[in-house]
């Protein structure tokens, strides 16, 4: 478990000019401070390893979905096409990660194909899961949360955007499809939760932005990696709520202003607030959401925004 654990199976690309689509949508000041911080080679004599390797059963796991959808359709897709009552002749047009143009009646599909493109002295590098009839598929192995809750909706049409302006002969579908495989999918709540996924696997349509829009933003976005790559951090702009995964306030009512425990806490102030009426006194407070994505940052070591975090308690390491 533990060499499956610790086995990278990423394209790690070692020329400093190209950065990936998702690096690119990273927080600024993540990419900045992130490559300030010195590189230790693994092979460095005394080095003790330390990575929690516990911690990649996500990514290991997401890396495990994705080279089996992949090899189910190079190399399976005839019999699995058949097994699921596709006709014979549709199944003959199937062609594969056609290199060119695809013959004239074929039904290209292609998969996890990497393509670069140069911007200034920078490469722009980036490799899509999935694209059928011009429409850019992503792979999600994730929680319900994350779908319910829309947290990663931007993200997501950044990503499938990028990879649209990337590959704008394949990709020529103005919506990209998020193809959900849920993780802690309860067949009971799918029942009583009008909000919770139907089942656990899930497409969802999502508009991308025009290729020329994706154009300016990743101009714009390098410029100003450019622009800030030797300034001091306060100079940066600081990371959103939503780059910082931040959870949503809650709203507590204490029976005394100076009480430790709240008596109960809400999603809103209304109904906060609705309680301390009907009770006649009490004290309502916000607290601030539980900020997240510190905690897998690569410069949350030097980063003073993390500090703030940790000192009013809204990130908990």
């Amino acid at each position: 478990m533990a060499v499956w654990l610790a086995r990278d199976e990423y394209t790690h690309i070692p020329d400093p000019t190209v950065i990936s689509a998702t690096g690119l949508m990273r927080p600024v000041k993540q990419i900045l401070l992130g490559a300030r911080i010195p590189v230790v080679p693994a092979n460095t004599p005394g080095l003790i390893p330390c990575t929690d390797i516990s911690s990649l059963v996500a990514s290991r796991l997401g890396t495990a979905v994705h080279n089996s959808i992949e090899s189910s359709w190079v190399e399976n897709h005839e019999q699995a096409l058949q097994d699921l009552g596709y006709p014979q002749k549709i199944i003959d047009r199937v062609v594969i990660n056609p290199e060119g143009k695809p013959p004239k009646g074929s039904l290209p599909v292609y998969t996890e194909l990497r393509t670069q493109k140069a911007v200034g002295e920078w490469n722009i590098s980036g490799e899509f899961d999935f694209v059928m009839e011009g429409r850019v598929h992503d792979f999600k192995s994730t929680g319900t949360y994350t779908y319910t809750h829309g947290t990663n909706t931007s993200n997501y049409i950044k990503q499938m955007s990028i990879y649209r302006w990337l590959n704008p002969e394949i990709i020529t579908d103005s919506h990209g499809a998020i193809q959900f495989i849920f993780t802690d999918w309860k067949a009971l709540l799918a029942v009583n939760d009008p909000k919770y996924p139907k089942t656990r696997v899930l497409e969802k349509l999502y508009p991308l932005w025009s290729v020329e829009q994706t154009d300016t933003w990743v101009n714009a976005k390098l410029g100003l990696l450019e622009r800030l790559a030797d300034s001091p951090e306060e100079d940066m702009p600081r990371c959103t709520d939503e780059e910082l995964w931040r959870s949503a306030p809650k709203f507590k009512y204490y029976t005394k202003p100076d009480s430790k425990r709240a008596w109960r806490s809400f999603d809103t102030a209304r109904e906060a607030n609705e309680l301390k009426a009907s009770r006649g006194s009490g004290y309502v407070k916000e607290v601030g959401g539980e900020v997240k994505a510190c905690k897998w940052c690569p410069a949350a070591s030097m980063c003073r925004q993390k500090e703030e975090y940790l000192n009013d308690g809204s990130l908990k390491l």
